[in-house]
């Protein structure tokens, strides 16, 4: 039997890809509704490669006999209707920021910690990780699992895709007026991201972290284990889709790249690409469209003890948002409902 189905926030770049993976790994459905403001309301957005959906008012819609909810618009949209669908009924599954660090809901990334989905009963909603954060914490499991990770530290170099359409407009615009010789005018970003890079990934909190950084030490420790004390410096970078990270680990035990190596190839979700390969080492241009995380150059790190450094890196709108929510609601069918 198939589920009734609302994506909401369906014609953004996640909420596209949120359509796209639910027909293409065949979740079974009986209806699939498309969900947006009222600037949106009543135009076609694709499902699959064959069929097409009017999308409806968020505004308007009834959640009444709605199963499950893929929420991706704005936080602050989200903050309104997510209770609101569930308290029709519906489980919730929110990619945005506003629910993940509520001790009622749980955030899961199903690699990691699928347990986790039980809690969803406390509220009805299910939070989907920070993108940067989904890839990490999923190369991190298995080798958590040998040896307890005492320490990370991690920089990301994370796509203009991560920040919405306008981002990636932006992104094309610059680049393509540069070359006109006219000057770049920032909008979306601080900064002139066209053939540069911005060391600033949301807003400065009161101790010059910026928010995106907050989220990847926070995330990191209800996800995968508290006592994981994580430094992150995150960097918008001129790449249209995928997230890259070169992480450092500091385990509690001895851990080689060998063994790393290993618990890497035998997990689910995670693919290496070492030297000896064709590819030698994986790009954010070669990872856009796939679902894994893939690992790479990695080695031990001689200057601290136990440590360990590898380059991370995953299709940001897949893994990093879309993919992992339907995973979660993957789960959900199959476990709790």
């Amino acid at each position: 039997m198939g589920h009734r189905i609302a994506v909401v926030g369906a014609t953004g770049n996640v909420g596209r890809e949120m359509l796209q993976i639910v027909k293409e790994r065949g979740f079974p459905v009986d209806d699939v509704v498309a969900l947006a403001s009222h600037r949106s309301a009543g135009r076609e957005i694709s499902f699959g490669e064959d069929d097409v959906l009017k999308v409806q008012d968020l505004a308007k819609f009834d959640f009444k006999g709605t199963d499950i909810v893929l929420s991706s618009p704005g936080a602050s949209v989200s903050a309104e209707y997510s209770p609101k669908a569930a308290a029709a009924g519906a489980v919730v599954i929110d990619n945005t920021s506003h629910f993940r660090m509520d001790p009622d809901i749980p955030l899961v990334v199903p690699e990691v910690n699928p347990g986790a989905i039980a809690d969803y009963k406390k509220k009805g909603i299910i939070a989907n990780p920070n993108c940067s954060t989904i890839q990490m914490v999923v190369a991190l499991k298995p080798l958590h699992d040998i040896a307890k990770i005492r320490r990370v530290v991690v920089a990301t170099y994370q796509s203009v895709s991560g920040a919405g359409k306008e981002a990636m407009d932006e992104l094309f615009n610059q680049t393509r007026g540069i070359y006109m010789n006219a000057t770049p005018e920032p909008s979306k970003f601080t900064k002139q991201i066209a053939f540069n890079c911005i060391p600033q990934i949301d807003k400065f909190m009161d101790d010059h972290m910026t928010k995106e950084e907050w989220k990847m030490v926070v995330e990191t420790k209800k996800i995968l284990d508290p006592k994981i004390k994580v430094c992150a410096s995150c960097v918008r970078v001129p790449v249209f889709i995928g997230h890259a990270e070169m992480v450092n680990v500091e385990f509690e035990a001895e851990l080689t790249a060998k063994q790393a190596l290993k618990a890497w190839r035998d997990f689910a979700g995670v693919t290496v690409i070492d030297l000896d390969s064709d590819l030698g080492y994986i790009t954010q241009a070669e990872t856009a469209g796939e679902d894994d995380v893939f690992v790479s150059r990695v080695r031990e790190d001689a200057t601290v003890e136990n440590g360990l450094n590898f380059w991370c890196v995953a299709d940001n709108l897949r893994k990093g948002a879309a993919l992992n929510a339907v995973q979660i609601a993957e789960a959900f069918v199959k476990d709790y409902k």
